[in-house]
């Protein structure tokens, strides 16, 4: 079953497209492959999604759209229940908001976050991309998406930030500070470690990032400390999933040979060298 999930192929068998090549998912056909048997208490997790998405200023009916179907009964008789038509986003936010005990949660919540964030530009323009250009790509992203978490943050009355972040990559990296991950990597003094990640290292940074800044507002946290327990969670459980994947620790991954910079720094020498 696990081998199922990590191939990704019941969320991508449930998945429709319309006729402007748009994906969309059905939230009926989603819930059992969440292991929800009950409409009921599926649709409460629904709710929780768009109450994230409002809080998160996005707007729900452009995400989580009712629909009707028909559905037959054993004396073959037609009722009309109700549904949703949900986009790859909707889906991601039912998943955050799923029990998280379920396995097969974790792996939903991984398999749409990424894939949202790939959505940004389209999945063929990405596989088109270089290693080196998806990790520019993958580093922009993981930079927006500190900038909106020490946003939140801020606002829960975070100020040693150089803590907070540490704290989650602690989690991630079973212990490690960025400083530490710096040394192992040999970089220079004041070096930046996203210039130096792979684009699989970059995705699982921003992926605890994303999730942290979930867990702040979802879980009402209200001081700094509980803000730096919460990003530690969130990058233990996140290492736990990507173990149960089968994946490779952040911290076996390679270090580029090349840091980002550099390769901006060759970019720039080479268009003023024919300009």
């Amino acid at each position: 079953m696990k081998e199922i999930y990590i191939n990704n192929k019941p969320f991508e068998n449930i998945k429709h497209i319309d006729e402007f090549g748009n994906e969309y998912w059905y939230a009926r056909e989603l819930m059992p492959i969440l292991q929800y048997s009950n409409w009921q208490n599926f649709e409460k997790i629904i709710s929780k999604a768009v109450t994230s998405c409002e809080n998160s200023d996005i707007s729900v009916c452009e995400h989580f759209i009712d629909v009707n179907k028909l559905s037959k009964r054993a004396n073959n008789a037609e009722v009309e229940i109700k549904d949703y038509k949900l986009t790859r986003y909707a889906c991601y936010l039912i998943a955050q908001n799923g029990d998280s005990r379920k396995e097969v949660i974790a792996l939903a919540q991984t398999y749409f976050a990424i894939q949202t964030r790939k959505q940004e530009i389209s999945e063929i323009e990405y596989n088109l991309l270089s290693e080196d250009e998806k990790r520019f790509y993958q580093r922009d992203l993981t930079r927006k998406g500190n900038y909106s978490l020490n946003q939140t943050a801020k606002k829960l009355g975070v100020k040693n930030f150089d803590k907070f972040h540490n704290s989650g990559y602690k989690g991630l990296y079973n212990g490690e500070t960025a400083d530490d991950i710096a040394k192992r990597k040999g970089l220079r003094y004041r070096e930046d470690i996203l210039d130096n990640m792979g684009s699989d290292e970059l995705i699982a940074n921003l992926f605890r990032i994303s999730q942290t800044e979930q867990k702040l507002k979802r879980d009402n946290i209200q001081s700094e400390k509980e803000a730096n327990k919460a990003h530690y969670e969130v990058g233990t459980k996140i290492r736990n999933t990507i173990k149960e994947l089968g994946g490779s620790m952040p911290e076996d991954l390679p270090t580029p040979k090349k840091s980002l910079k550099q390769l901006e720094k060759e970019k720039n020498r080479s268009l003023k060298k024919y300009n």
